[in-house]
């Protein structure tokens, strides 16, 4: 991104992308649950008002209406907050759209700690690791607008159940505008071979800052996106894990049960080295601003980098 350039709000990116993919599609249809201005499907509301179904404050019914749209042929985009989704809505989403097979597209906006001015309720800190743990559910994170939407457009033509997770907060680019999105691969953004920094989110722009500014101290670290969490690219990360011999995992979300946890699992009984964890440690969000909130969890660039130098320490 050119210092000129403004980063863009990621919900705003996937609210276009889901309008595009309405005028390619007319089998997309969009449900929400009376948060249009929030997950950004106001737009398509305008657009395709006859494809736009509000069910109001009602997150279980949200989820059980696009599993029955599923069925009658149509590609539901359902559309709330990450923490319904991922805890009111659970029950549905398990029974109605994983168990059920249905080619429902769970639009989870708010992730992490992007909503972190609504309150300490609406931050998502925990639903990667629900998600991922729910058989038959592709989980989805983007960093960018670029990723977003790919991601969307990814989603849309996958045959099957997708979580998205989606940010209110603007993030740098740190795709190309041709970036190709594949679901279950992993990207390779930083060669390097001292640590390896892997990411999925808006805070992926903050490693591969790290990574330049550790050039200095004569530290030579990969970055590595890991965009979809299920299923994970193991390939790519035991790769890693072989010719750097430590990993730092660096995610909005709690240390349990996301992104770290899942790098953990993939390498224990393949290539087990020191992996170091930053995120939320079994904690709330809480209210604040986003910036802020990202501070207090090790998430900016002096927590990430005192991370890469334990990794590298137990290395």
């Amino acid at each position: 991104m050119t210092a000129t350039q403004t980063p863009k709000r990621i919900r705003d990116v996937y609210g276009e992308t889901l309008m595009e993919l309405g005028e390619r599609d007319e089998r997309v249809v969009a449900v929400d649950a009376d948060m249009a201005s929030g997950t950004m499907t106001c737009g398509f509301q305008r657009r395709f008002p006859e494809r736009f179904f509000d069910v109001g404050i009602a997150e279980q019914n949200l989820v059980n209406v696009g599993a029955g749209l599923a069925l009658g042929g149509h590609i539901p985009f359902v559309n709330t907050f990450a923490f319904l989704i991922a805890l009111r809505a659970a029950e549905q989403v398990r029974t109605s759209v994983c168990w059920a097979n249905t080619n429902v597209k769970l639009a989870a906006g708010y992730g992490g700690v992007s909503g972190g001015m609504d309150g300490a309720s609406h931050c998502a800190v925990m639903d990667l690791a629900v998600m991922r743990s729910l058989p038959k559910l592709v989980v989805l994170s983007v960093s960018d607008g670029i990723s977003a939407r790919a991601a969307t457009l990814a989603a849309a033509e996958y045959e099957g159940p997708v979580y998205l997770r989606l940010s209110r907060a603007a993030a740098p680019d740190v795709h190309p505008a041709n970036f190709q999105f594949r679901i279950g691969e992993g990207v390779s953004l930083r060669a390097g071979n001292d640590v390896t920094l892997v990411s999925t989110g808006p805070v992926l722009s903050r490693c591969l800052q790290v990574a330049e500014e550790l050039v200095r101290d004569g530290i030579d670290a990969r970055v590595i996106e890991i965009h979809t969490l299920k299923p994970l690219d193991k390939e790519l990360l035991v790769r890693a894990a072989c010719e750097t011999g430590a990993i730092v995992t660096v995610e909005e979300h709690s240390i349990i049960g996301g992104l770290g946890s899942a790098v953990c699992e993939a390498l224990a009984g393949t290539r087990p080295v020191p992996v170091v964890r930053v995120g939320f440690r079994d904690v709330f969000g809480e209210t604040g601003p986003y910036e802020d909130l990202l501070g207090l969890a090790g998430l900016d660039l002096p927590g990430i980098s005192a991370a890469v130098r334990q990794a590298l320490e137990l290395r």
